[in-house]
């Protein structure tokens, strides 16, 4: 039977994900929002 108690101690994260993290928390990205907003933007502009 698998002790999760001492698995979970002996958890390390991957370093991949650590990585992966850092560059999307770090990154700009656009979401459906900003480009409904943008649209809107230059309707109204027109």
């Amino acid at each position: 039977m698998i002790n999760f108690e001492k698995e979970l101690e002996l958890f390390k994260p991957s370093l991949e994900v650590e990585a992966v993290s850092e560059t999307i928390v770090k990154s700009d990205l656009t979401d459906m929002a900003d480009i409904m907003m943008e649209i809107m933007k230059e309707i109204k502009d027109k």
